[in-house]
């Protein structure tokens, strides 16, 4: 007798079990224009505008540790990270829901103290909370945001529009958030084995900030519509700029050559990674938790955007047969893999 196959989710991945579980199901209303595969849902509402929806989740032990990450922060980043998506989609953010899955061990004043991170970050970003729940968890803290944009149907990017010869640019730097996470990972330890000491985090606020408290780029949004520049296709930092590289690719059927000497790494993430021992570019490829936005422009709109300190360009989208790669320092083609951020390789 054969034994029936068993398929393990580090096997297939975040994304592979996505598509595996999604693929059966049909669209039933000409209303729903886009549904999985892109950074948020997107919905016609009336003749000229779209709606976006996107939902996150994060787990104690898995995605923050309450060790090193202060409620507030972890609030406000909760937020922040939803908002992300709608811009990835040069949409603007209106609303979120929040829902709460919480253990007996966090008081009331704890609560408090999440919201009022959740809160900051609507202030900032001028969304609205409009819902959410709340239930018991037997272990840890979960929180579930949904995050409720809208977009012109003229303007809504996708992932899947990038042609050959644009340009692939990413916004900010690379690599602190990863970098900052092993500052914090490191300190974590040492408290462990000593409780007394005195954690060595001077130098290091920007990075930090990067892991704990970070933004997201409705600067990017706003600067390229002043501009007159639309993205022919975007998506946001978060699993490592390689798989986001990959995703784009992909979705839009082309390859991509990408330069190791463009990729915009801060002077204190670059010292700090070799401080641990860590390749920067590694560290900038597959870290994650950026929340950068990676997008092309048509070769056309590069005067535009030429000697903006606000974005890079990295490299440019080429044919599918000339693949994806890296180009090193001494011109090398280094094929791009995905090793970033992979929810179930634990």
């Amino acid at each position: 007798m054969s034994k029936e196959k068993r398929t393990t989710l580090d096997q297939i991945g975040e994304f592979g079990l996505i598509d595996r579980i999604t693929k059966p199901f049909a669209h039933y209303h000409a209303t729903t224009v886009k549904g999985v595969g892109d950074d948020a849902a997107v919905i016609q509402i009336n003749d000229t505008e779209h709606l976006l929806i996107s939902t996150d989740m994060l787990v104690e032990g898995v995605h923050f540790n309450l060790m090193y990450a202060p409620l507030k922060h972890l609030g406000y980043k909760s937020v922040v990270v939803n908002l992300s998506d709608i811009y990835a989609m040069n949409g603007k953010p209106e609303q979120i829901t929040v829902s709460l899955a919480i253990s007996s061990r966090f008081t009331a004043e704890a609560i408090d103290e999440l919201y009022a991170g959740i809160r900051k970050a609507c202030d900032v970003y001028g969304v609205d909370l409009v819902g959410g729940d709340t239930t018991s968890s037997l272990s840890g803290l979960m929180i579930s945001i949904t995050a409720i944009g809208r977009v012109n149907h003229e303007d809504v990017v996708y992932r899947s529009g990038a042609k050959e010869n644009d340009l692939l640019i990413v916004s900010g730097d690379l690599g602190g958030a990863f970098v900052g996470l092993q500052v914090l990972e490191r300190e974590k330890e040492v408290y462990k084995s000593n409780p007394n000491a005195q954690p060595e985090l001077e130098g290091h606020d920007y990075i930090l900030e990067r892991q704990l408290k970070p933004e997201a780029r409705k600067d990017i949004i706003q600067f390229l519509d002043e501009l007159g520049v639309r993205p022919t296709s975007m998506i946001d930092v978060s699993d490592g700029l390689a798989s986001e590289i990959l995703h784009i690719c992909r979705a839009s059927g082309v390859g991509c050559h990408v330069y190791d000497e463009k990729l915009p790494i801060d002077p204190t993430t670059y010292s700090t990674a070799r401080d641990f021992n860590l390749d920067p570019s590694t560290c900038a490829l597959n870290g994650g938790e950026d929340y950068e936005l990676l997008f092309t422009i048509k070769q056309a709109d590069y005067e535009k955007i030429k000697g903006s300190p606000h974005m890079t360009i990295i490299g440019h989208i080429v044919e599918e047969n000339a693949g994806i790669y890296l180009i090193d320092r001494a011109g090398a083609l280094i094929p791009i893999q995905a090793q970033g951020w992979n929810h179930f390789d634990r």
